[in-house]
């Protein structure tokens, strides 16, 4: 098995990484997408990520804009470096070295044979649609497509657009008729999932090289839902990773899913269609453990902030 993690690096991509890494699934390589900031920053957060938590993957540049050639982020909520803190964040690192995502994409599904390839999206989809456009052939070798994205009662970044679909509503479409092996893992029920203040102390007190950094940008994380006078933030990232790597605790359901193209209010909806005799082209997760993803969550945070 072959895995493979598009992200566009906020601190919950970091975490949802950080699941992946704890669980048995090896991970081939990474690709960076605009999102949460601009591609630049992106790259930055990376950089500094894989430094300090002592990545090894190979890390590779992707798309700046959207298939329109917008760039839409999530600066607004995030702060200008995408990723808030209440204090420390990593330290500067290296730039990257530059490599191309969508080659490094063709080499790995031309490289693994009968290999299973499985992708997990935490940002807009472009990296992949691209693929999708140029390559359909390979496209064709993905078995399994987990992303966070979407939602089916409201949004996020609009009332009634998630981001990740706001951010590049044409790339969602492409991937959607592309036939790939979609998985969604929406607003909803990653809001099932929710961190309070109490969770930042265990981890600032684990002593590693890395806890206070990751206690400062938990808190921070924490604190976009406590400015807004909620007394929880939503896990979005790690539990689309949790559904990848634990089927056991996220299950999914067949459904038709769908994504708003134009409206001053509706463009990047998600329209998710489970009745019977949809014409299903995806799956839409609708049941989880919230308490055990919340612990596995936790716990793999801590794990970080011990080493």
């Amino acid at each position: 098995m072959g895995v493979w993690i598009d992200t566009d690096m906020g601190f919950d991509d970091i975490l949802a990484i950080s699941i992946v890494r704890q669980s048995s699934l090896p991970i081939d390589g990474i690709s960076l997408v605009f999102g949460n900031a601009p591609l630049v920053i992106v790259k930055d957060n990376a950089a500094r990520a894989a430094q300090a938590l002592g990545w090894e993957y190979p890390i590779h540049s992707g798309r700046a804009q959207s298939v329109l050639g917008l760039c839409e982020t999530a600066q607004s909520i995030l702060g200008d470096s995408g990723i808030p803190t209440v204090g420390r964040e990593f330290a500067s690192a290296r730039a990257l070295p530059e490599s191309n995502a969508f080659l490094a994409l063709v080499r790995w599904l031309e490289g693994k044979g009968d290999d299973e390839r499985r992708i997990l999206a935490l940002g807009p989809l472009t990296n992949i649609a691209a693929l999708a456009l140029a390559r359909p052939d390979l496209a064709a070798r993905i078995d399994d497509l987990v992303w966070m994205g979407g939602g089916i009662t409201a949004g996020n970044h609009t009332p009634s657009a998630e981001f990740n679909a706001y951010a590049d509503p044409e790339a969602l479409a492409i991937v959607l008729a592309s036939r790939i092996p979609f998985r969604m893992v929406d607003l909803d029920v990653c809001r099932k999932v929710l961190v309070d203040p109490s969770a930042v102390p265990p981890i600032r007190g684990e002593g590693g090289a890395n806890a206070l950094a990751l206690a400062d940008m938990l808190e921070g994380f924490i604190n976009i839902a406590i400015q807004r006078h909620r007394p929880a933030m939503a896990l979005y990232d790690p539990i689309a990773a949790i559904a990848f790597t634990r089927p056991d605790i996220v299950r999914f359901k067949a459904a038709r899913i769908e994504v708003e193209l134009g409206g001053i209010h509706t463009r990047g909806r998600t329209v998710v269609d489970s009745r019977h005799g949809a014409a299903y082209n995806a799956q839409i997760a609708n049941e989880i453990n919230a308490d055990m993803a919340r612990n596995l969550a936790l716990t793999a945070l801590q794990r970080e902030a011990g080493r």
